[in-house]
């Protein structure tokens, strides 16, 4: 797989155009990783020097259950180490993705983890030929093998679609390769497409970069929005034969990979990889669509609140209820601090260190990684944080979000043995939109006028739009375009601008005249980074239906509510993700969680018209 889905777990946002000023302790602290490139060199040829000895197992797993463990332990421990100089590169690489030695750095990374990957890759057939009765035995007969229970159980159920050993060093070697559509994808987007620039309404010239459009896509103006849609989409569209070469790219090797591995299609490929049933996908789509009635029901708002009557897409990212609250970065600090009381001592107490000890690299720089992400693969150290701090809500609340990744992963590292402390997907974003949810109840209680109180309504109200039917949209034009690819078909920017249109103006209810879709604006597929991660983005709409339940309880005060909940965090990956979080008491394979989250925004709309029509009064 690419780098990137190894180290990061992301809300995708761009920075400001006019970053605030910078101060030391504003900066993430990479030297509780390497005090140097030297010293990460220096650890990077002493783990390649090692891998002989994890090659010295191969063809010897199954001599007794003491060796067996051996391997294994040597397997994770060189596993460890590579992520640490892993996230350590990337990261990097983030803070400028302009210098030219970071990105030497990121690729020479990427070389180690390939040549891991490729002195490893006898470790599934091995253990696939010993069979699931002789690993049991040795199970049995080694207690320290429990440790690796859970991983080795994973390879037993998936005899179906592993290579022999020949078979798995070949296809372990392409990892060399498949990046390249990403890579290029990420470079072209972020550093080399030439920005234009606009004229806004005030006579203030703008470079529109995506920072610049994150910001000002959300003008009072109307003209402006438009002006900004207008501009940055014909910029996309200019380069939509080039994104289209790089994503069918990916598609394309998605789709090598589904048949090496003998699955029917690329979609089952990536549900299996953690066990999820088709199910949650099937229904996931199928309630999404079935409730898109209240997603139509917030345009409808929307326009009435704004004063809109031919609400445009450009329109859907203005705040319903215009609000100079700033919170710059000491204030959003305290805020979260409060807002995640409820989780209890132990949690604050980690949170607290990590803000003490710069665990994030908070604000915008020139040529700084766009977005928001976290990082917590080095088990031994600490999570970090990536932000681009813009001072607004949007920022405090990606703030709270990227914290309850890092939650997650400090509860879990500390819980679980290295072996099964990372997480799957579908569980992460459940702790990052749980952190949300405890957000806006905190600030809903804090709110001094209804104004106010329209504000954070509203700012839910995208937060559910945007977290879970965007990205439950976003499934379905990622389930057609892998779908045609895994069929053979190809796939030029042009036809993809179409499909992802078709499903957008669908979504918008562009037909009942609800929102209107240029057709400029439709090439907003090239835009999304996701879409590199193969049915990566349906798990935030997923993950959002599971926190919305599991949030409920602990601010209710639901007994036994908070516990599952840390304990799911707890659990990092000892079991199946779609079983953990059912264990916490969502089973996110039945309707139950979708129609509860809908239900939730049309209790969040019934309290906004209220209180507009008490206002009216």
């Amino acid at each position: 797989m690419p780098l990137a889905p190894a180290l990061a777990l992301s809300l995708w946002l761009a920075a400001p155009a006019a970053p605030p000023a910078e101060r030391p302790e504003d900066r993430w602290n990479l030297a509780d990783l390497y005090p140097s490139t030297a010293a990460w060199s220096a650890d990077a040829a002493a783990l390649e020097g090692r891998l002989p000895e994890l090659a010295a197992c191969r063809g010897h797993l199954g001599d007794s259950a003491a060796r067996l463990r051996a391997c294994l332990d040597l397997s994770a421990e060189l596993r460890r180490r590579l992520m640490r100089l892993l996230v350590y590169a990337s990261a990097l690489r983030a803070e400028d993705t302009g210098v030219a030695s970071s990105l030497e750095l990121s690729q020479r990374g990427e070389v180690l983890a390939n040549r891991f990957g490729e002195a490893a890759s006898f470790v599934r057939p091995e253990v696939l030929a010993l069979g699931a009765e002789r690993v049991g035995r040795f199970l049995s007969e080694e207690p320290g093998l429990v440790v690796h229970r859970q991983p080795l159980d994973d390879i037993l159920r998936a005899a179906p679609h592993t290579l022999d050993t020949a078979g798995e060093a070949l296809v372990a070697s392409f990892g060399l390769a498949t990046g390249a559509p990403q890579a290029a994808y990420t470079t072209l987007s972020n550093a080399d497409l030439p920005w234009p620039t606009v004229t806004l309404s005030d006579g203030k010239s703008v470079r529109l970069d995506q920072a610049a459009y994150t910001l000002h896509r959300a003008s009072r103006n109307r003209a402006d929005r438009k002006l900004v849609f207008d501009t940055f989409w014909g910029k996309w569209k200019e380069y939509e034969r080039t994104f289209g070469v790089t994503f069918y790219g990916a598609l394309k090797s998605d789709a090598v990979y589904t048949k090496v591995r003998r699955y029917p299609d690329t979609r089952a490929r990536a549900l299996d990889r953690f066990r999820l049933p088709p199910e949650v996908y099937d229904t996931l789509v199928r309630e999404t669509n079935a409730n898109l009635p209240t997603l139509h029901r917030y345009f409808r708002l929307r326009g009435r609140m704004l004063g809109v009557k031919d609400l445009r897409y450009s329109d859907v990212y203005p705040p319903l209820v215009a609000a100079d609250l700033r919170y710059p970065i000491d204030e959003s600090r305290k805020i979260m601090l409060a807002s995640l009381a409820p989780l209890g001592d132990e949690v604050l107490a980690a949170v607290e260190k990590g803000l003490r000890e710069r665990w994030m690299d908070v604000h915008p720089r020139p040529r700084k990684l766009s977005g928001a992400h976290m990082a917590g693969a080095a088990y031994d150290v600490h999570p970090y944080l990536l932000l681009n701090h813009n001072d607004d809500y949007e920022s405090l609340s990606t703030l709270v979000h990227e914290w309850g990744h890092a939650i997650h992963s400090h509860l879990s590292n500390r819980a679980q043995p290295y072996p099964t402390a990372g997480y799957a997907t579908f569980v992460a974003e459940i702790a990052s939109t749980f952190n949300e949810a405890l957000l806006l109840e905190h600030m809903l209680k804090a709110a001094r006028t209804d104004e106010e109180r329209l504000f954070f309504l509203g700012s839910a109200l995208e937060t559910l739009r945007g977290t879970f039917f965007r990205q439950a949209m976003f499934a379905e034009f990622e389930s057609e375009v892998h779908a045609r690819v895994d069929r053979g078909e190809s796939l030029t920017g042009e036809a993809l601008t179409r499909i992802y249109g078709d499903i957008l103006r669908r979504y918008h209810g562009d037909r009942e005249g609800l929102v209107k879709i240029d057709d400029l604006y439709t090439v907003e597929w090239a835009y999304i980074p996701h879409f590199y991660r193969a049915f990566y983005v349906f798990q935030y709409a997923t993950s959002i239906a599971a926190s919305a339940m599991l949030a409920d309880g602990v601010m209710r005060g639901e007994p036994g509510a908070r516990d599952r909940y840390l304990a799911l965090l707890r659990a990092g990956n000892s079991d199946y993700p779609y079983e953990l979080v059912k264990k916490a008491g969502v089973d996110l394979a039945t309707p139950a969680p979708y129609r509860a989250l809908a239900a939730r925004m049309n209790r969040i709309m019934d309290e906004m018209e209220t209180i507009l029509a008490r206002q009216k009064k």
